[in-house]
């Protein structure tokens, strides 16, 4: 056995040497992989926190829809407008707009033959005029509310209600 040499300055000894330095093993390996896993889920978890004061969908900035010229619609017709979930009707008194929404759980009904308004989801029914004939829904379809656009055509605000039985002179 040799005598222990002294160690010039910036010099390491073998056993500290990179090069004899065991390999890593699998169980270091995954230390630190769930560490790094750890972190990163905690960030991302950070981030999304700071996401919840602001809403992810924004209601419409603009709840006003164009329906057409008054003049289009004859005397008696009914027109829907399956983008808004709306049903315009034509009446010698004036126009009137039904939205489709079932007031249950928002499913959108269907209108029959005979002109009343049944949802296929729940089996809720309404009359012609959106009052609930029987089902599920605590209340009628909503009378959605008409104006002229300053163009002359009729706008419904699908975000404002009007009582029932309100007919929109145009």
């Amino acid at each position: 056995m040799q005598p222990p040499r002294d160690k010039e300055p910036g010099q390491t000894s073998i056993e500290q040497s990179e090069r004899f330095k065991p390999p890593a093993t699998r169980r270091d390996f995954l230390g630190l992989a769930a560490t790094w896993s750890t972190v990163v889920a905690f960030v991302m978890a950070m981030l999304g926190s700071l996401r919840l004061p602001m809403p992810s969908v924004f209601p419409e900035s603009d709840s006003k829809v164009k329906l057409g010229r008054p003049e289009q619609f004859s005397v008696g017709s009914s027109t829907y407008f399956s983008a808004q979930h709306i049903w315009l009707f034509r009446e010698e008194k004036g126009f009137h707009a039904i939205s489709s929404i079932c007031t249950h759980l928002g499913c959108i009904t269907e209108r029959t033959a005979n002109g009343t308004f049944k949802c296929p989801c729940h089996g809720s029914s309404f009359d012609a005029d959106g009052k609930v004939t029987g089902g599920p829904a605590p209340k009628g379809l909503v009378w959605v509310q008409l104006d002229v656009s300053p163009e002359g055509g009729l706008v419904a605000d699908i975000l404002k209600e009007v009582p029932a039985d309100t007919v929109f002179d145009a």
